[in-house]
C-alpha cells in the first residue's frame, strides 16, 4: 500500500538537478556521420578549443548528500597549498623573496581555483604561473636543482590538468598534456641554466599518467550517466505501457457493460409488441427500428471487443459476462483476509443499486488498494469505508503500519496510475499518500451520475 509515487517522463532522473544530468550527459558528436576533417580543420579545432573558456563548473557529488561539496573543498586546500609551497619553495630554495613569489603563488592558487569553473582558463593561468616562476629562478639556479618548474611548480599543475581532463574531449586532453610538456623543453631547449636539471620526463611522466587519470574518470562518469538515461527511459516506457494496458482493461470492461445494456435493449423491444393488445404499426415499426439499431450497435461493440481482447488472450471472450459491483465486495474482502490481512468494512448510509460504470470503478478501486496492502504491507490492520451520499460515492480503504518487512516488489506506483484513471474517467478524484501516525491511505470520490457532474461541469 506504499505505492506513494507515480512513474513520471520526468523522473527520470531520479532526483537529480538538472545541472547533474547534464554533466552525467555524453558530449555529443558536433558533425555525426560526417567523415574525419582534414589536417587544417583539425588544427583549427584545436585551436578553438584551447582558446574555449567557458564556464564548465565541476559537478557536485550525488551521494551520499555531506560528500557533495567534497571535491570543491579539495581542490581548495590544494590551491591554499600549492600557493604556500611556492612562496616557501621560492624563498628557501632560490632566494627569491618579494612581491613577484608572491604574485607566482596568487596565480598557481588561482589556476586550480578557475580550473574547478572554467578548466581551460585555469590551465592558461597555471601555465602563466609556471612562467613566472621559471623567470625568477633562472638567475638563482644552482647544481642539481630542477628547471624550468620547481618541484611544487610540477606538482601544482597536475591538479590543474586533472581538473581539464574531467571536462573536456580526449583530443582537448592530450593537446593540454602535450603542450605543457612541449613548453617544459621548449624553455629548457632555449633558456636552460648551465648547472640546471631537466624534468622533461618527468613532467611527461607525471601530466601523462594525470591525463590518463582524469580521461578514465570522465569516461566511468558518462558511462554511469548514459546507464542512468536509459533506466530513466525504460521506466517511463514501463510506465507508459503500465498505463495504456490499464486503459485497455478499462476499455473492455466498460465495453462489456454496454454490449450488455445494448443486449437487453434488443430483446425488450422485441417482446415489447407482444406486451401490447392490437399494437399499432408505428409502434412496431419503432420499436423493429430500436431493436434493428440495437443488434447493429452490438455487432460493433463486439467487433471492438474482439479487437481490445485479441492483445489479451486470456480475458473472457464473451461480451456478457459479468463484471463484478459492491455487491461482491464481502467476497473479495473474504479473500483478503483468507491472505493474511486483519480487514474490516463499514458501510454508511442508504446501500443502493448504482450505475454500472460507478459499480465497477468502486469495485477496482478497492481490489487494488486490498492489493497494494497485502504486497506492501503484510500484516497490517485494513479498514475499507464506503459511504453512499446524495450525489456521491465515497471510498476509503486505510492500513496500519506493516508488522514485517514487506518483500520485493518492481512495482513504481502503476496501480495507483490505474486508479487515477478509472476515478477521472468518471469525472471523480482519488487521492492517496501516507498517514500520519504510519500506513497509507486511499480515498476516491465518485459522482452518482456521471454523466449529470459531466453536463454540470461543462455548464
Amino acid at each position: 500500500m506504499n505505492e506513494q509515487s507515480e512513474p513520471s517522463a520526468a523522473s527520470a532522473g531520479r532526483g537529480r538537478s538538472p545541472a547533474a544530468v547534464k554533466a552525467l550527459a555524453p558530449d555529443p558528436d558536433p558533425h555525426p556521420g560526417q567523415a574525419p576533417a582534414p589536417r587544417g580543420e583539425l588544427l583549427r579545432a584545436l585551436a578553438h578549443d584551447l582558446l574555449t573558456v567557458e564556464r564548465d563548473p565541476l559537478p557536485k557529488m550525488s551521494r551520499p548528500r555531506w560528500l557533495s561539496r567534497l571535491p570543491h573543498v579539495a581542490v581548495g586546500y590544494a590551491a591554499l597549498f600549492f600557493g604556500f609551497l611556492t612562496t616557501e619553495q621560492l624563498a628557501d630554495h632560490y632566494h627569491v623573496t618579494g612581491g613577484p613569489p608572491l604574485v607566482a603563488a596568487l596565480l598557481t592558487g588561482a589556476s586550480i581555483v578557475v580550473a574547478m569553473f572554467r578548466p581551460i582558463a585555469g590551465w592558461w593561468l597555471g601555465l602563466l604561473a609556471g612562467g613566472l616562476s621559471a623567470w625568477l629562478i633562472h638567475p638563482h639556479v644552482g647544481w642539481g636543482q630542477t628547471w624550468p618548474w620547481t618541484g611544487g611548480g610540477l606538482i601544482a599543475l597536475a591538479p590543474v590538468l586533472l581538473l581539464v581532463a574531467l571536462r573536456v574531449p580526449p583530443r582537448v586532453t592530450v593537446t593540454v598534456v602535450g603542450v605543457s610538456v612541449a613548453l617544459t623543453g621548449l624553455a629548457e631547449v632555449f633558456w636552460k641554466p648551465e648547472h640546471g636539471q631537466s624534468i622533461v620526463l618527468p613532467a611527461l611522466l607525471l601530466y601523462g599518467f594525470v591525463g590518463l587519470l582524469g580521461y578514465a574518470l570522465r569516461a566511468t562518469r558518462l558511462a554511469r550517466g548514459k546507464l542512468v538515461e536509459q533506466e530513466t527511459l525504460t521506466e517511463e516506457e514501463r510506465a507508459q505501457r503500465t498505463l495504456l494496458e490499464e486503459r485497455n482493461r478499462i476499455a473492455r470492461e466498460l465495453h462489456d457493460v454496454v454490449a450488455h445494456h445494448m443486449s437487453v435493449i434488443s430483446i425488450q423491444a422485441q417482446v415489447a409488441p407482444h406486451l401490447v393488445e392490437n399494437p399499432s404499426a408505428e409502434l412496431k415499426e419503432n420499436l423493429a427500428g430500436i431493436r434493428e439499431n440495437a443488434l447493429e450497435a452490438l455487432t460493433e461493440l463486439r467487433r471492438v471487443l474482439g479487437v481490445l481482447r485479441s492483445e489479451q488472450p486470456d480475458d473472457p471472450a464473451n461480451p456478457h459476462h459479468p463484471q463484478p459491483t459492491l455487491a461482491e465486495l464481502d467476497g473479495l474482502v473474504d479473500n483478503v483476509r483468507g491472505a493474511g490481512l486483519d480487514v474490516t468494512t463499514e458501510v454508511a448510509g442508504i446501500r443502493r443499486p448504482l450505475a454500472p460504470g460507478v459499480e465497477l470503478t468502486a469495485y477496482r478501486i478497492v481490489q487494488e488498494a486490498l492489493s497494494n496492502c497485502l504486497r506492501h504491507a503484510p500484516g497490517s490492520r485494513v479498514e475499507v469505508g464506503i459511504a453512499y451520499g446524495p450525489r456521491e460515492l465515497h471510498l476509503c480503504i486505510a492500513n496500519s503500519a506493516p508488522t514485517r518487512p514487506a518483500p520485493p516488489s518492481h512495482g513504481a506506483g502503476h496501480g495507483l496510475l490505474g486508479m487515477r484513471e478509472r476515478a477521472g474517467m468518471l469525472g471523480g478524484e482519488l487521492a492517496a499518500g501516507p498517514r500520519p501516525g504510519g500506513g497509507y491511505e486511499v480515498s476516491a470520490v465518485l459522482p452518482m451520475d456521471p454523466e449529470t457532474k459531466k453536463d454540470a461541469e461543462e455548464a
